[in-house]
C-alpha cells in the first residue's frame, strides 16, 4: 500500500478515470471505495451488479490481488446539469501466476454525478461497459 497516497475529491467529471486508476495504484481498497456514492452501481466481472458497499469491496478487492499498476485515460465526457457520462481506456499491467509479464486492457462506461460539495463519484460503472474486455496480453 502507498501511504504517500491520499485522495483528493474530483472536482471535474472528466479527472474520475484518472483519479481511479490513482487509487487502484494505491493498494487501498478505501481510496476506491471513496470514488463512489453510497448507492453507486459496480458492474462486477459477471455481470451482476454490485450495489452496496459490500459487495462493491468484494469485487474491488479481488481487483487489487492483481497487484498491478493501472493507467486510465479519460475518451470523452458528456456533462449535463449534474450527471456525466464517461468512457476510458484502460490498462493495467502486472505478472501472471507464473511471474509473466501481463497487460489486460478495455474501454470502460460510467456515469458519475456531482456531488453537494462540488465533487464527483460514481453513480454506474461499468469497466468493460464500452465492450468486452479488450486485450489480455502475456
Amino acid at each position: 500500500m502507498n501511504d504517500l497516497f491520499h485522495p483528493s475529491p474530483v472536482l471535474r467529471p472528466e479527472d474520475m478515470n484518472a483519479a481511479f486508476a490513482n487509487a487502484y495504484n494505491s493498494g487501498d481498497i478505501n481510496h476506491l471505495l471513496a470514488l463512489y456514492e453510497p448507492d453507486g452501481v459496480l458492474i462486477n466481472p459477471s455481470g451482476a451488479q454490485d450495489r452496496d458497499e459490500a459487495a462493491r469491496r468484494d469485487t474491488l478487492t479481488d481487483l487489487l490481488r492483481l497487484q498491478g499498476t493501472m493507467v486510465s485515460k479519460n475518451i470523452y465526457c458528456v456533462p449535463f446539469e449534474n450527471i456525466a457520462l464517461l468512457r476510458a481506456h484502460f490498462t493495467l499491467t502486472t505478472v501472471d501466476a507464473e511471474g509473466k509479464p501481463l497487460q489486460i486492457s478495455g474501454h470502460t462506461s460510467e456515469i458519475v454525478r456531482q456531488q453537494a460539495d462540488g465533487s464527483w463519484l460514481y453513480i454506474v460503472d461499468h469497466p468493460t461497459g464500452a465492450g468486452s474486455l479488450g486485450d489480455v496480453n502475456t
